[in-house]
């Protein structure tokens, strides 16, 4: 990888050209073809009609990651979020604290005339849920221009692109109708991820993929907001090009007559509401997910209806459902669906944009809540020793760039990062007592030891969220108050002799890399081999010994088979207590 020393850069050469950098290069190139001189626009949309999860992040993810590549090659560019918050309301999501069934009452408003949730701050249901979304992307380094479609569209900004819209409904329905007819194709199936996908659909303005109805007076690509119940359970019987009149009805029994060059309490339909914002803000670039890239579906058709409004299709990957580790599947219409700011309570921001970074769009990828995050923290770790030492390769190098900060600089981090299995270990056992914990982690290396907790802070932080959160009560840690006397009584000579060479050993090797050393080597010892043979110089028989001996500690200890790593768990007890338990 060829880098530039200003700030954190992944410019590289084509052979190896990581997805983002190839996207970058197709996106530059089109928007100068489209819009010579003018900034780059890319753009992501979101449906605040729930919990935005992890699935709809990648929505976002895709474009920042492209902007920001282009962003650092020096060129403007705009990643626009926009806020569907005008679309209906479609159902009550289940499990969504301070939400009850009365909320069905609201349904077919806009998201912005629904009451926000029960104790929200917020003045209504768009505000309460776009709020969570904006602090994680906030943490997460995601630089965009936020459009409420509530305000473009309660304003009239959208007031020529609507007129344009109706005065060609015939030319849209047309294009419509030849997906009417035709059977939808199955779905493709994809590898799944531990059977749990998050469905972009629910999150995103494809909500029904409405592409509106013809009634008895013809089709209409225009739906308003009833005057008298605030719904869209309205019908537009009569319309006017010369005058702009409107005549609709509404399920509730109001109607009226209006000029749509004036009223602004309505919308265009989905299907064609979209292709009408890639025209109207120069769109380049815009993913959609697997739900709008089959045919007939609101990305292809888009493509069509957008020429419409003189403009053409953004570059488009679709992206693929994003899993849970050991989580069923979801969507968020249904309760407990994990979001970002749930992620980034027990990762670093590093770490979640690493896991959308290192992946193409099109391949699924899972997000673990359960002890798979430990691993992930191992790899990415691992990762970082790489780049340091130079032995990364190219595309590796430049997810770890994408994930440890933007164009406009590194995102914070924490100053001494120790493992995170270590430091869960450590919370585990202590029940996140400060004074307790940085007594553990200062003897962890006691040549280089911890003085501060804000020296290993936020990752000791997320992984004691994780411990707290996610890991079952009966999972947890609890150190024996005091010894089993029966288990004691019961060893043979053998396990005595091993216990004794465990505490003999104690004072000797009081570090991590110490009693790694020690509690490894008292199997090797005790059946005549050096404490520092290797694998290759031992027989089967000693790896046997060595689960053997672990076990009766764990039981000594914790009174269970296994538990946190035994040297982290050794100095977590502390060198006192663990000679009282093991009987010495």
């Amino acid at each position: 990888m060829s880098a530039e020393k200003e700030g954190p850069t992944v410019a590289q050469s084509t052979e190896t050209a990581d997805w983002v950098s190839r996207y970058a290069d197709e996106v530059i190139a089109e928007s100068e073809r489209r819009a010579p001189g003018k900034p780059v626009v890319v753009a992501s949309g979101l449906s605040p009609s729930g919990p935005i999860h992890l699935g709809n992040l990648r929505e976002v993810m895709t474009p920042h990651l492209v902007a920001d590549e282009i962003r650092r090659r020096g060129h403007q560019v705009r990643h626009l979020i926009s806020w569907d918050d005008y679309d209906r309301y479609r159902k009550v999501p289940a499990g969504v604290d301070g939400v009850d069934e009365s909320w069905a009452e609201h349904i077919g408003k806009p998201l912005t005339s629904v009451p926000a949730p029960k104790g929200s701050t917020y003045p209504n249901w768009a505000e309460h849920f776009k709020a969570a979304m904006t602090a994680a992307l906030a943490e997460l380094g995601v630089e965009y221009d936020g459009i409420s479609q509530t305000a473009q569209y309660t304003s009239g900004v959208y007031r020529e692109q609507i007129l344009h819209a109706m005065k060609h409904r015939g030319d849209i329905d047309a294009i419509l109708a030849q997906y009417r007819t035709k059977k939808a194709p199955a779905k493709k199936s994809q590898k799944p991820v531990d059977e749990a996908e998050l469905e972009a659909a629910e999150g995103s303005g494809a909500a029904g993929e409405d592409d509106g109805s013809a009634g008895s007076a013809g089709y209409f690509p225009y739906k308003p907001y009833c005057g008298a119940c605030g719904k869209d359970l309205t019908t537009v019987t009569a319309y006017d090009d010369a005058t702009t009149e409107l005549t609709y009805g509404c399920v509730c029994g109001h109607g009226e007559t209006v000029k749509l060059s004036e009223f602004n309490r309505g919308k265009l339909v989905w299907k064609v509401d979209w292709p009408m914002r890639w025209a109207y803000e120069g769109v380049i670039f815009e993913p959609s997910g697997v739900d709008h890239s089959s045919p007939g579906s609101s990305f292809q058709v888009g493509g069509q209806i957008v020429g419409i409004f003189d403009g053409a299709q953004p570059i488009g990957p679709m992206y693929a459902f994003v899993g849970i580790s050991g989580m069923a599947k979801m969507s968020s219409s249904k309760g407990g669906v994990p979001t970002p700011g749930d992620a980034l309570k027990i990762m670093e921001p590093q770490l979640l944009r690493w896991l959308y970074a290192r992946r193409r769009p099109n391949q699924s990828f899972k997000i673990a809540f359960d002890q798979e995050i430990q691993r992930l923290y191992d790899e990415w770790d691992r990762l970082g020793a790489k780049v340091a030492d130079g032995s990364v390769l190219p595309a590796d190098a430049a997810a770890y760039a994408r994930a440890v900060g933007t164009a406009a600089g590194e995102l914070p981090k924490t100053p001494r990062p120790l493992p995170y299995r270590t430091l869960a270990s450590v919370a585990d056992i202590t029940a996140g007592h400060d004074e307790q914990t940085r007594r553990i982690l200062s003897d962890l290396d006691p040549a280089n030891p911890v003085t501060s907790l804000d020296e290993v802070r936020p990752r000791l932080d997320r992984a004691e969220h994780w411990i707290t959160s996610q890991v079952p009560a009966d999972q947890r840690t609890v150190v024996r108050a005091e010894p089993d006397a029966e288990l004691l009584g019961s060893l043979d000579d053998a396990a005595r002799a091993s216990l004794r060479l465990l505490l003999d050993g104690l004072d000797d090797h009081w570090s991590l890399d110490g009693l790694t050393h020690l509690v490894y080597g008292v199997p090797k010892v005790q059946a005549g081999f050096a404490a520092d043979a290797t694998p290759k110089e031992l027989p089967p028989e000693i790896k046997v010994a060595q689960r053997t001996f672990f076990a009766l500690l764990y039981h000594l200890l914790v009174g269970k088979d296994t538990g946190p790593r035994l040297p982290t768990l050794l100095l977590a007890v502390g060198a006192d207590r663990v000679r009282a338990l093991l009987g010495g």
